[in-house]
Order: structure tokens, then sequence, then C-alpha cells
């Protein structure tokens, strides 16, 4: 035992407290429906760190409803009685058991989800959201819309294809966001349909559509009809497409968001919140304003002398989204581009603008999360994340990255996925992932595999860490199935296990009881398993047979080694064809069958291949 005591403990991230490990660091969880609730699953506060917002979306009611909690005692038997919108009034137990009474205009007819929440009714897509995320219940997913919390991108249109209703809130997991479109001078709407698929299959929560070139309009709704995840635009991108921004007007930004409402996109991306008093403080930075919305607005507020026509008229495109129950993502046009530039004046500005939009917003109805910044140095993201709790009212918050460091063009889906898990861990609920082409070119179909996949590990990576309970269930089991050296589990509970597998394969070709890394008489797992004394090794469903010749690569899995560039493309043929012969396999079985050998044959095999090509070869 150490004779420093452990701090306070959150949630075991294991659903049985597998391991020895005594838990998470993080807060203990605070599912509540009050302001309290802000803290579920949060990272401690360093000192100085601003205080959680008092306030919820309760507090930012329309003006002609009243909402508070009462006692038992004062409910009259109104206590679960269907919402009917003739009768004014609702009384709700929420999901501490506490009793609500909300009061509201007879006559009115919910249309989003947080107006369904605020009246006590749990959606079809609420219960579905309970379903995926298995440590809430219904209740808590309903009670955590109601207060902004959380939101679900569900538009009317897209429920009626394959959208299969998703949550994004601190009181959920993690979730990612891969960005994908076509641009002026590449893509087209198959290859964007072919993306999205790639995206979903790569772990992608949401995709957002940034097309600034080709067909937008049959692109986007392409990709909408395709898609089983939430689906983002950012509309000033075809409100200027054939036009000057400075021609833009109300009206044709009013009809370009009913349009692709229509259509069934689940969440917008408007550039509110930077304001016209905002820009004098962009003259210094090092490289100005990054966001392509942000520019462009900033643009027409110099031309026409004018305040933000987003900020202007943001109730009138509240109520357009409202009709379609489309999700707020309201953008950060001042985000920082640079670590030079980041917390500055002008994104501090724009954070308390974006605030006042936030509470605007639930006034009429609509749903809302808030867009981060995308350049920080790890030492300021904490208090980036907290600073958007409090300004915020703890909407769901949804970053990009951010980067860390800005040395590194073509690795900065690392650099960002590094920045990314301490903001989730800090209190982001969604991540924009960043791949390799970052800052570079639009991406490629691994650029977005290598984006996602750093991404999952970022957001997975924060909810062990919060303790969210069963966030590190797979975890265990595979590391159970890596103690008894169990391959071919280990390769079937990995998020990528064609990769896994090929990279084994690449330096041993053998499922035995050790590994390339250590050779047989150096494998601490395998001299650890076979300690009597410890329980290393010896969970019964993950024993294995004797040494076992793998099966030949499949294409997936050469495409992977020929990318890394080590083997020679004879050694790659060998493992890809692995004929009888090669594999020592008995006449009557297939090329590709996996034989059983003893651990002597199967070293003997081994070093009777040939030998493994160089790096350079």
């Amino acid at each position: 035992m150490t004779p420093h005591p452990l701090p306070p403990l959150g949630l075991n991230p294991s659903s049985t407290a597998q391991g020895t490990t005594p838990g998470s660091f993080a807060n203990r969880p605070a599912i509540s429906p009050g302001a309290l609730g802000a803290k579920t699953f949060s990272s401690p506060d360093t000192p100085g760190i601003p205080a959680v917002s008092d306030k919820t979306a309760w507090d930012f009611l329309p003006g002609d409803w009243f909402s508070e909690e009462v006692p038992a005692a004062t409910a009259n038997g109104a206590v679960g009685k269907a919402f009917d919108p003739a009768r004014g009034s609702v009384v709700f137990a929420q999901g501490d058991g506490t009793l609500r009474r909300v009061t509201y205009p007879t006559g009115f007819t919910p249309i989003t989800q947080l107006e369904h929440a605020r009246l006590g009714i749990i959606t079809p897509q609420m219960a579905r959201v309970a379903e995926r995320e298995s440590h809430l219940s219904a209740a808590q997913v309903r009670d955590e819309v109601a207060a902004g919390r959380m939101v679900i991108p569900a538009n009317l249109t897209h429920l009626s294809y394959r959208l299969d209703p998703m949550a994004i809130g601190r009181a959920s997991k993690t979730k990612v966001n891969a960005n994908m479109g076509a641009s002026p001078v590449s893509s087209s709407t198959d290859e964007e349909v072919e993306k999205l698929r790639w995206a979903e299959k790569w772990g992608a929560d949401t995709v957002m559509d940034l097309s600034t070139g080709g067909d937008l309009n049959a692109t986007r709704d392409a990709i909408i009809r395709a898609s089983t995840v939430p689906i983002g635009t950012v509309p000033i991108y075809s409100m200027i497409i054939g036009r000057k921004i400075e021609d833009l007007t109300p009206a044709m930004i009013i009809e370009t968001l009913e349009h692709q409402a229509r259509q069934g996109v689940d969440y917008f991306t408007i550039h509110a919140g930077v304001l016209k008093e905002h820009l004098h403080f962009i003259r210094k930075r090092l490289i100005g304003i990054v966001s392509r919305g942000g520019s462009l607005l900033a643009k027409w507020m110099i031309t026409h002398d004018a305040q933000n026509p987003m900020y202007t008229h943001w109730e009138a495109i509240c109520d357009v989204m409202r009709r379609h129950d489309v999700t707020f993502s309201i953008g950060d046009g001042l985000r920082p581009g640079g670590l030079a530039d980041a917390t500055d004046a002008a994104q501090l500005a724009e954070l308390y603008t974006l605030g006042e939009l936030t509470e605007r917003a639930w006034r009429k109805g609509v749903q809302v999360m808030v867009e981060g910044p995308g350049h920080v140095p790890f030492d300021q993201i904490e208090y980036n994340m907290k600073l958007q709790r409090t300004v915020c009212h703890g909407a769901p918050f949804y970053v990009l990255g951010p980067l860390v460091t800005d040395i590194f063009p073509g690795y900065d889906h690392i650099t960002s996925c590094i920045g990314a898990t301490a903001a989730a861990y800090h209190g982001a609920a969604m991540l924009c992932y960043v791949t390799p082409k970052e800052h570079l070119g639009l991406p490629k179909k691994d650029d977005v595999k290598q984006g996602c996949i750093a991404y999952k590990i970022a957001a997975h990576a924060a909810d062990v860490a919060l303790g969210i309970p069963g966030a590190r269930d797979r975890d265990d089991e595979l590391t159970k199935a890596r103690a008894a050296l169990n391959w071919q589990k280990h390769f079937e509970l990995s998020f990528d296990p064609d990769t896994a597998r090929a990279y084994h394969d690449e330096d041993l070709d053998v499922d035995t009881d050790f590994c390339a890394m250590c050779g047989h008489d150096w494998c601490s797992v395998r001299i650890s398993k076979e300690i009597a004394e410890f329980a290393s090794g010896k969970e019964a469903d993950y024993q294995r047979g004797k040494a076992k010749v793998t099966a030949a690569l499949s294409a997936e899995q050469r495409e992977i080694l020929e990318k890394r560039g080590v083997l020679s493309p004879a050694e790659i043929h060998r493992l890809a064809s692995k004929t009888k012969t090669a594999v020592g396999a008995d006449h009557d079985k297939a090329a590709c069958h996996s034989d059983y050998v003893d651990a002597d044959e199967a070293q003997r095999i081994q070093e009777t291949r040939v030998p493994l090509a160089q790096v350079g070869e």
C-alpha cells in the first residue's frame, strides 16, 4: 500500500470491477435534472477554473411557459397523466424521483425533442438512445435533453429514412464526427456516398457534408437518404454558390435553411456569434479568421457596415429549425487557427455571444450544441472546455481537436487527438475528427479511416477516464485474451482486426505462446501464465489450443502491409498465398486453412521461412 492516499474515486468503468485498479479518478457523476447535472461524468476542476453555471435550459423557457419542481403532496394526483394539449399543464416524475410541473399554452403541440422532454414525454428517439447508452435510463435521457445538456439530432424527414437516433451530451459516451464533401476540383456524389459508408464503418457517430463544389443539392440528398448517422451542414456554403457573399440577403438565408431542413439535415452550423464589434480583435492575429463561414460573414459585415445577419435574424432562423427539429451547432467563426491566437479576446468575445444565442434558441424550443476551438496549447484546454460549460449553461460542446502543436503537417490527426482526449475528459461531448490531410488537402479514403480511428481512440480513452459504466469492458476482455496468448480472440476484440492480424503476421505468421517482440524465452506474458500462483492468462473462456499456423492474408490485410513498405513484394505474396507446402498443411485441407502444430514445430516453421525483408529493401 502507498503511504499517499488515493484521490476521491468516481465510478469504475468496468461493469464488474474486473482487475485490480481502484477505479476512475474523475468526479462521481451527479445525474440530476438540475444544474448539478453538469458535473455528470466530469473531471475534477483545477483551481481557478470557472464554476458550473447555476442555470439550465429550464431557465430559458418561452415567455408563456412556467416550470417548477413540486413536492409530491401538491401534485394532486396529476402525476403520470399523459400530455394533453388542452390541459395546459403536466406533472411528471424526473429520473431522480423529483416531480416537475410544467405550464404551457393550451393547444400547444410539441415538435422538437427539447419540447417533448420539457413536457415529460419520452419519445421513441429517447428510448433508442437509452438502448445505445446502456448506463442511462430513458427518463435520464429525457431529463438531460430537457436541461439542454444533451441533444438528439434527428430531423423529422431523416427519421423517415434510415437514421438510427443517437445522443450528444456529457452524460452519454463521447461522440466523433467525420467531415467530408466535394470541392470544385475533387469528388462526386457517388464518391461522397462511398466516403459516408466508409466513415460509418470506421466509427463516425455523425458526418458533416462540407461540399463546396459539384451538385451540392443532389449530393446532400443522396447522403441523407443513405446515412444511418445524423448529417450536418454549413448552409452558408450553399447560400453563396453562384453569387458573391456581399449579395447575401436575409431572404436567401431563410430560403436555403428551409430547403436543407426539408431535405432532412439533422444539424446546421450557423456562424451567428461573429459580431461586427469583434472584428477589431482580429487585426494582430498571426493567422486571422480560419473559419470559412466566419471569414465570409466578416467580409459581409465590413462591406455593408452592418451587423451579422445570422445574429440579427436569429429568431427567424430558430423558427425554421423548430419546424423540422434541426439542431443548432452554433459555429465558432473566430476559433484560433494557431497556438499563438488561442484563448484570445476574439475567441472569448464570440463565446459569450454563443452563450446568448444558446439562451435565445432554447426559448424557441430548439436543440443546441456549441462549437469550440481548433488550435489550443495543451495547458489551456481545460479552461476552454469549462468556460464554455459556464457561459453556455452546459450545452453540449463540439470541438475540432484541438491541435496542441502546429509543426506536424501530415500528422495532425495525432497532434489533434492528443488535444481531443483532454477536451473530452474536461467536458467536450463530441469531437470533430482531423485527418492526416488537415491543412494540406481533401482527405482520401485512407485519411478518413486514420482520422476516425485516431478520434475513436481519443473518445474511448476519455470515456474510460471519466468512469462511464461499462466503458472499459471490451478493454478488459482483450486484456484477458492477451494474457491467455489467444491471438485470434485478441484480434476479434480489437477495433481494427485486419491491421492487428496483418502486423502480427508480418513478423510471425504462427499463433503460438509468444510473439515476435520478445520471442519464446523472453515472453513475460507466457512466463506469468506458467506461474501457478498467478491468475493471469488462466481465464477459462480464453484458453487456446496448440500453436497454430495462421490463414493466408485477406485482401485488406495484404493492402495494409503493402502500404507499410516494410516487406518485399515477394514476402507479402508468400503471406497472401500460403500454399499447403509453404505452411506444412495436410494435403486434404485448403491452402488457407489454419492447422495445429506443436510449439517446437511452430518455431521450426518460422526459422525455415524466407528471412523477413528489412526496411528499405
